[in-house]
């Protein structure tokens, strides 16, 4: 038998604006849905513009749970769409 950790696969981008890097950095946590993390944020500045942006790209990481199967094809079937295997071991 072979039981398969696996997570939910969830993403949000999330814009935010601010005069500096501080200040993009606290917009960005301040706009981090529950449950979520932070996992990219690349920066922009406008010609002429003293305002930096970020698109802050969120991840989902809090949701896991098992399935379990006696094949790793089992496993891929039992996992729903939307989930990924984290890791599998003979139990």
């Amino acid at each position: 038998m072979l039981l398969a950790t696996i997570r939910q696969v969830e993403s949000v981008a999330i814009e935010v604006k601010g005069e500096g890097i501080p200040e993009v950095q606290e917009q960005l946590e301040k706009n981090r849905p529950e449950g979520f993390v932070l996992v990219q944020a690349p920066v922009t500045m406008k010609k002429g513009e003293t305002a930096i942006t970020a698109l802050g790209t969120y991840a989902r990481r809090d949701a896991t749970r098992e399935v379990e199967g006696s094949s790793y094809a089992e496993l891929r079937a039992a996992a729903p769409a939307g989930w990924q295997m984290l890791s599998v071991r003979r139990v």
